[in-house]
């Protein structure tokens, strides 16, 4: 019965790690149909699809489907008008919350947002509430793999990065670090230069985006930052929601907990 339970908990952790990525490549799917809606399907003549392309890719979508979302995106398949729309609120302890997402039915995406914030303790806002509290900039997360502390940093400004935050350093010397992810920031306009020029030096990137970086934090006590965790699970749950961003500094007994 002990391996039977084993074989269990194997089974339910893959069923839960494949139902997040499909719903992954599905967000990736709806943004690369949109962008190859609006500026065409050439990601040479079309940086949104480029980008939109890229994500898919590091979060290993098939070759096959990203074409396929292409091709549903200009029309030769058949496909919904997906529009960009920005939603801005606050969650618990007045963390500002910012939910970028793709939909092709603003009442019904507002309705569920809306709800999503009064569930969880927070509130909907107008649009522009909050959006002033963070910047955009590049953001590239990248694995250490075993590199040294230094090559880390030299890397990264050979690439061409602005800044470059280390992950934090762990208590115990285990062999879990060799693989700890450093992030690296740019400048919006340099964003796929700092790209290339990391994969150049060999270096493995998780995720890249460009994503808004707050400006300003929030500290919240550990309950706030666990209600805070729901909300943004609930809002990354949701189907029309692509990016989720917020300024809370999350105490990390609230994530271990």
């Amino acid at each position: 019965m002990a391996g039977h339970n084993k074989w269990s908990k194997i089974k339910h952790r893959k069923a839960v790690v494949d139902k997040r990525r499909g719903k992954v490549w599905t967000k990736c799917a709806r943004a690369i149909m949109s962008a190859a809606r609006q500026g065409g399907p050439d990601p040479s003549a079309n940086v949104t699809l480029r980008y939109a392309i890229d994500e898919a890719r590091y979060a290993n979508m098939p070759k096959d489907t990203i074409e396929r979302a292409i091709q549903k995106g200009i029309g030769e398949v058949g496909a919904a008008d997906w529009e960009p729309v920005r939603y801005e609120g606050y969650g618990p302890g007045g963390v500002a919350i910012v939910a970028d997402a793709l939909t092709n039915n603003r009442a019904r995406t507002v309705t569920d947002l809306r709800l999503i914030f009064e569930k969880h303790g927070g509130n909907l806002g107008n649009a522009g509430s909050v959006g002033y509290m963070f910047e955009t900039r590049g953001r590239i997360l990248i694995e250490q793999s075993g590199r040294a502390d230094d090559a880390m940093f030299e890397g990264a400004i050979e690439a061409g990065a602005e800044d470059i935050q280390p992950p934090p350093t762990s208590e115990d010397n285990s062999d879990e670090d060799a693989d700890r992810i450093w992030t690296v920031l740019s400048k919006p306009t340099e964003f796929q230069v700092v790209k290339d020029g990391l994969e150049r030096v060999g270096f493995k990137i998780v995720e890249a985006e460009l994503a808004l970086v707050p400006s300003t934090s929030v500290e919240v006590g550990v309950e706030q930052a666990r209600s805070i965790i729901r909300l943004i699970d609930s809002l990354d749950d949701n189907d029309d929601v692509q990016k989720v961003y917020h300024n809370g500094l999350i105490p990390d007994e609230a994530i271990e907990g």
